[in-house]
C-alpha cells in the first residue's frame, strides 16, 4: 500500500561530531567505479528531513539526518527538491521487506503504472559513494544501472543490506 508523504525540512540542532579518518580512496576493483570515501564518520547536518506523512496519526512521521560531509552533492539536491515542493504529495511507491523508496515525481499523477520511473526536472547527481554499511534507517539515492544517475528518488533500508554497500549514495 502506498502512503502519502509531504516535506519539510528543520533546524535541527548542530552536532559537534569529531570525524577522523581518511579522504577519499579510488575504488581499485574498477577504474571507471567512483571514488569510495573510506573511514569517513557521518555527522548530522544543521538541517534535517521530516517525511510527514498524510495520516500521521496512523503512519507517524520520519526525521531524517542528513550527511553533507559524505554526499554534499545528493544533500544539496535533497534540500534543493524539498524547497521547491517537489516532494509534496508524493508517495512511498516501493514497500519491500528491504526497503521503502519514494521520491518520485510521477507518484504525484493519477496513473499507478509510471510510478518509479520518474525524476526532477534537474540534472542527475555523480554518485557520492562511501563505506558506511546499508544498516537499517540508512537513506541512499535510488538510481539506474548508471552509478551517476541518482535524481530525486531515495530508499530507506529496513535491514541491513550488504548488497547495497559501496554501490549506492548513503546520504542519511
Amino acid at each position: 500500500m502506498k502512503k502519502l508523504i509531504v516535506f519539510t525540512l528543520f533546524l535541527a540542532s548542530a552536532f559537534s561530531l569529531s570525524c577522523s579518518g581518511t579522504k577519499s580512496v579510488a575504488n581499485k576493483t574498477n577504474a571507471n567505479a567512483p571514488e569510495v570515501k573510506k573511514g569517513v564518520a557521518p555527522v548530522a547536518d544543521s538541517e534535517a528531513a521530516v517525511i510527514e506523512m498524510e495520516n500521521a496519526g496512523a503512519y507517524g512521521t520520519i526525521k531524517i539526518e542528513l550527511y553533507s560531509n559524505i554526499a554534499p552533492l545528493m544533500v544539496a539536491r535533497f534540500k534543493e527538491l524539498a524547497k521547491e515542493g517537489v516532494y509534496d504529495g508524493t508517495t512511498f511507491h516501493r514497500i519491500n521487506q528491504s526497503v521503502i523508496q519514494g521520491g518520485d515525481p510521477f507518484s504525484k499523477d493519477p496513473d499507478p503504472n509510471n510510478d518509479g520511473q520518474g525524476k526532477s526536472d534537474k540534472p542527475n547527481v555523480n554518485a557520492e559513494f562511501s563505506d558506511i554499511p546499508y544498516d537499517t534507517g540508512i537513506v541512499g539515492a535510488a538510481r539506474g544501472q548508471d552509478n551517476n544517475s541518482a535524481n530525486s528518488q531515495f530508499f530507506i533500508t529496513l535491514k541491513r543490506e550488504t548488497g547495497f554497500d559501496n554501490r549506492y549514495t548513503i546520504f542519511g
